[in-house]
């Protein structure tokens, strides 16, 4: 069972080497990651982005980048488009954002002849590292749906078990985090982890064990739900929290990686390939954990809810 980001780290080696485009890759914390990446033998870089300046982070590194690993592109969004044709053409298996906005990588990767959409809905997962937990602990969506309806939260948790899937959890245990743990019909949050738990009880909802409503304390913790009275398989032991916005998704892995002391790593899943969109407080190990979580997703043998 991988516990922490060393084991997912020894499991990602274990494979053959996936191929990482790096959209705008003139950003110094983004290198450092893909070089140590790149020593580890896990992917092997295309580094799309101004050349000057990515030699200029490159050589002061002491990182000799081959001639045909640079496209040298100054214009990000025309940066952000060959990045993207990187994996459209088949040339790359992961799409990494470096010194840009994500929103110019995002309208690259969701143009219609980029042909990276597969028809569900492309959405965060994070997977943290914290101290006081027992095992990587997945969080979606932080990042990317606003306000999901319950199709689209369906279409989030079937994402976050595709991850969970590729980091060798077989069974992940999902949990709905609400503000409360019984259904009420003034929030919609219980009612929607209510409508899920039914869909998982009808197998539209595979490759997983879906539970709700949670609050947070008995989601992750066996005591509280003890001491609640609540028994679930997930009860205490979940792999995955589903929130039900993104503001409570952004605070709470931000809470755990900057207050709770979590390494991070996050992906955009639902496309044809990961995609890595880390922000610029993420810390370099973050970006590393980041690409080792994606060559994991990109890997031949990795299952998706669509091979249960």
């Amino acid at each position: 069972m991988i516990r922490n980001f060393d084991d997912l780290m020894a499991l990602a080696k274990n494979k053959e080497p996936r191929i990482l485009s790096v959209a705008v890759a003139q950003d110094e914390d983004v290198l450092t990651a893909v070089k140590i990446a790149t020593d580890e033998g896990i992917v092997k870089p295309i580094l799309v982005g101004d050349e000057k300046k990515i030699r200029e982070i490159t050589d002061a590194m002491g990182w000799t980048v081959s001639p045909d690993r640079i496209i040298h592109i100054e214009d990000v969004t025309e940066a952000c488009a060959v990045a993207v044709k990187q994996v459209t053409e088949g040339k790359a298996d992961i799409l990494m954002k470096g010194l840009v906005d994500t929103s110019i990588i995002l309208k690259a990767v969701l143009n219609k002849e980029a042909n990276l959409r597969t028809g569900n809905v492309l959405s965060h997962v994070g997977v943290l590292d914290i101290p006081t937990y027992e095992r990587l602990l997945l969080v979606t969506d932080a990042a990317m749906n606003i306000a999901p309806d319950l199709e689209t939260k369906k279409q989030i948790i079937q994402n976050a078990v595709t991850v969970a899937h590729s980091m060798s959890i077989e069974i992940p245990k999902v949990a709905v985090i609400c503000a409360k743990e019984k259904v009420n019909p003034k929030m919609q949050a219980t009612v929607d982890a209510e409508a899920l738990v039914d869909m998982y009880n009808k197998d539209d909802i595979t490759g997983c064990i879906v539970g709700g409503p949670f609050a947070l304390d008995n989601a992750v913790s066996p005591e509280a739900a003890k001491l609640k009275g609540i028994q679930h398989p997930v009860a205490g032991y979940a792999d995955v929290l589903m929130v039900p916005t993104i503001e409570s998704g952004n605070i709470l892995y931000k809470a755990l990686a900057f207050l709770g002391g979590a390494e991070a790593a996050g992906l955009l899943v639902g496309a044809k390939v990961p995609i890595i969109v880390t922000s610029r407080a993420d810390s370099e190990k973050s970006k590393l954990n980041s690409i080792a979580l994606a060559m994991l997703m990109a890997s031949p043998n990795t299952c998706s809810i669509s091979c249960d």
